[in-house]
């Protein structure tokens, strides 16, 4: 009789898929916390008050067509504000609410709302579109709107239309 051996042992090397990373700051997850728009135009923080009631301040975009008040010496035109239950604000300010940041383009570490996203807390919803962000309070059908051409603020029912628009917005009713 023969003996037979075994055949020899081959190894096996398995190796896992490649993992994807991507590059550049995360999509804004939902509910309060900061945002800022795919370019890196406009920055918001959606925040709950004491009160439980949602609110917005916005920072960015382009020229605000309300005429600087006699009183504001400083910066005007380019931060809003929104509480639920309010019209929104547009703020004299000498600070600014943007992380500090070096480089032209989206703010590393900062949430990124995608066009055509929302996000809200509370009656306050920002959506992000390529025409820019727009924040409205559905309580009251107040908003304001940030984009890269134009800043304005309004209200979408006729009655309380108080719009102040840049040309060629036209307010979504």
């Amino acid at each position: 009789t023969s003996t037979k051996s075994a055949p020899p042992a081959v190894p096996v090397t398995v190796t896992a898929p490649p993992t994807t990373t991507t590059s550049g700051p995360a999509p804004a997850p939902a509910g309060p916390g900061d945002f800022q728009s795919p370019s890196g135009g406009v920055y918001c923080i959606l925040n709950v008050g004491g009160d439980g009631k949602g609110g917005v301040v916005c920072q960015g975009g382009g020229n605000y067509s309300a005429p600087t008040p006699t009183d504001c010496s400083l910066a005007w035109g380019d931060r809003f504000s929104l509480d639920q239950g309010d019209a929104p604000v547009s703020h004299c300010h000498g600070d600014t609410i943007v992380p500090s940041h070096s480089a032209p383009g989206p703010i590393p570490d900062v949430p990124i709302l995608g066009y055509g996203q929302t996000r809200a807390v509370g009656t306050i919803t920002c959506d992000s579109e390529a025409s820019g962000v727009t924040c409205t309070d559905s309580s009251t059908e107040h908003f304001f709107h940030l984009s890269r051409e134009a800043n304005g603020i309004g209200c979408r029912r006729a009655a309380d239309d108080t719009r102040v628009l840049p040309p060629g917005l036209r307010a979504r009713r």
